[in-house]
């Protein structure tokens, strides 16, 4: 059963918009030190909080969580011990269960050949909990009004906004509804900030004549959608709304189904990495990834065993 201490601090996250992977040990073959119900989340920084087995197996689900939080699906990680002869360090979209289901893919599983695992399996399940688009709606006529329940509807966090209101960094969507009324400061501050998608609420005529008029670079002047919304003969409020998250929706704008990359502190960024060069297992390199300084070079490791072994034969890791 998952430590309900770990759910409050999950509930905690997603209320501050944080992107996390929770990590649920769903079977355990021994030996092994953590059993089903052993539960972890990985935080968008490489942080592991819980418990989901050995220092090994906590790298393995590190790294592979915080690439789950890169791609936003959710996988089955299988960590496996390295049978004799092996490659290890390894990866595999294949299920090597059984020699009949070897060659096999299976969507949605990643098995990881762990050097240093004490010789049973272990299965996780990697949930990727990303926070919806953040949309900002300003104004508060009918069609803005629509946007915000069209936009809910579609999965979006949609917000009524008031301008001067500042701009979180995790901001993926304005709308602007507010039919002349301080339009020109939203799209400029909006643009400014790199919002991936900007719609401006007017007749064509008046929208070309608000776009002419920002204080805003070529460049920034492109990210301002005007009219708002594709072309399918909207009349109503609700039909208007519709044809803004169409737009939206078309155009995929970067993370409009979650956090931009490099936004916010909390948002995730590109997963460095290194091998280790006493197991050959793959680590992400964090803030507290373990690491040695050789000959001018930062050599990471899985562990504290690894990293012992590194320091004890310097010679015999030279080429490393």
């Amino acid at each position: 059963m998952t430590n309900p201490e770990l759910l409050t601090r999950a509930d905690v996250l997603r209320h501050g918009r944080t992107p996390f992977v929770l990590a649920t040990v769903v079977h355990a073959e021994r030996p092994t030190s953590a059993k089903p119900g052993d539960s972890a989340l990985v935080l968008p920084d490489g942080t592991v909080e819980g418990f989901v087995g050995g220092t090994c197996a906590e790298t393995t689900v590190q790294l592979q969580g915080l690439r789950v939080l890169r791609t936003g699906e959710s996988l089955l990680l299988r960590i496996t011990p390295v049978t004799p002869g092996a490659d290890t360090g390894t990866e595999s979209t294949e299920n090597t269960e059984s020699p009949e289901n070897a060659r096999r893919t299976v969507e949605g599983l990643v098995t990881v050949a762990n050097p240093c695992l004490s010789g049973g399996t272990l299965d996780i399940f990697l949930e990727a909990n990303l926070p919806a688009a953040l949309a900002y709606v300003y104004g508060h006529a009918p069609i803005a009004r629509a946007l915000l329940d069209v936009g809910r509807t579609a999965g979006l966090d949609a917000r009524a906004a008031t301008p001067g209101e500042p701009l979180p960094p995790d901001l993926d969507v304005v709308v602007i509804a507010t039919h002349g009324r301080a339009e020109e400061s939203v799209l400029v501050e909006a643009a400014r900030a790199g919002i991936p998608y900007i719609g401006l609420v007017a007749s064509p005529k008046r929208g070309a004549a608000v776009l002419a008029g920002l204080d805003l670079t070529e460049e920034q002047r492109a990210r301002v959608h005007t009219p708002a919304g594709l072309d399918i003969g909207a009349r109503t409020p609700g039909e208007i709304a519709l044809s803004v998250y169409a737009e939206i929706v078309a155009l995929r704008p970067d993370r409009v189904r979650g956090v931009r990359p490099g936004a916010g502190t909390g948002a995730p960024r590109a997963v460095t990495e290194d091998v280790d060069p006493v197991c050959g297992m793959t680590v992400a390199i964090t803030p507290d990834t373990l690491c040695l300084d050789r000959a001018g070079t930062r050599v990471y490791f899985c562990g504290p065993g690894c990293r012992h072994a590194f320091a004890d034969n310097l010679s015999r890791y030279d080429h490393a």
